[in-house]
């Protein structure tokens, strides 16, 4: 069959109809469009996932600014993550702050990202299923770390420390597993030993207050013990009956105790001076007092 038909200005051409079909292959032609939304549904929807969010206490503006995807994810995938963590006990109320403080957890997927850290703290660490929240709320971290290449590891090293048996790690020291074995918690270690204590005393102070090895050496080890050593001329033997030193404040109790001690001439162990309340510890003070001005 011939058609013909005029193109502007030109002379009539022929042009044949080929009965055959294209022969151009399906995977060389431009893929059609995907449908989208409405503008006006798009919104909706979008403003459907902040009312959730706000509805859990995060911050939206955050999320979006820690976390771009989730601008474009469900919500039904955020509902799925939801559903995930309260199926191992953690509320609404702590589900926010969690989600608040790691906002990458929004996009995550339960299979692939979350299960395996449940896998890992019940069956390898073990925390028992009903300690698990108690796990994941002191450290929320926890769910944003890779099991191969964090979690294993460190574990292995604390149990290789000394953390096995009666000291095995529990609810409480789970966080300890957020750690770096080699970048963070070795160092700690090491510093110790370098105030003059052997790695099996320093193994001992560690297994025994396990928050050791969550102090910074820079912030916490460091200028508590300069303070000890110099200011209290402290015996180093001191500290290793007494490792709990470290978790008080030097500037709030630490220093104004040891200061009032030195003004009236007084003189008490670490754990007496410490451990007791501010009202315990001023009562013992005017109590030594008194008997230094009776022996006079």
């Amino acid at each position: 069959m011939i058609i013909r038909f005029h193109l502007p200005s030109q002379t009539p051409r022929l042009i044949r109809r080929s009965s055959k079909p294209s022969k151009t292959p399906r995977s060389s032609l431009t893929p059609l469009p995907k449908p989208s939304l409405p503008n006006s549904d798009a919104g909706l929807l979008f403003r459907e996932k902040i009312v959730y969010l706000e509805n859990l206490n995060v911050n939206s503006h955050k999320a979006l600014r820690l976390n771009p995807d989730f601008r474009a994810a469900p919500l039904d995938s955020l509902i799925s993550v939801e559903r995930c963590l309260s199926s191992f006990g953690i509320g609404r109320s702590s589900l926010g702050r969690i989600l608040d403080m790691h906002p990458q957890l929004l996009t995550s997927d339960p299979q692939s990202d979350l299960y395996p850290i449940f896998d890992f703290l019940l069956n390898e660490v073990p925390v028992p299923f009903l300690d698990l929240p108690k796990s994941i709320i002191r450290c929320p971290r926890l769910l944003v770390c890779s099991v191969t290449d964090q979690l294993r590891p460190t574990l292995s090293f604390l149990r290789n420390l000394g953390f096995v048996g009666p000291n095995s790690i529990t609810c409480q020291t789970t966080l300890l597993l957020v750690s770096s074995a080699e970048g963070t918690l070795l160092p700690k270690i090491q510093y110790l030993q370098s105030l003059g204590l052997s790695y099996e005393q320093v193994v001992n102070m560690v297994i025994r207050s396990p928050g050791l090895l969550t102090f910074s050496v820079r912030n916490n080890f460091s200028p508590k013990a300069k303070y000890f050593l110099e200011e209290m001329k402290g015996d180093i033997a001191e500290l290793k009956r007494f490792p709990q030193y470290f978790s008080f404040s030097l500037e709030g109790k630490i220093k104004p105790r040891h200061r009032l001690l030195v003004e009236y001439g007084l003189t008490l162990p670490l754990s007496e001076m410490l451990k007791v309340s501010d009202g315990e510890f001023n009562a013992r003070l005017i109590e030594m007092r008194l008997r230094s001005m009776d022996g006079r």
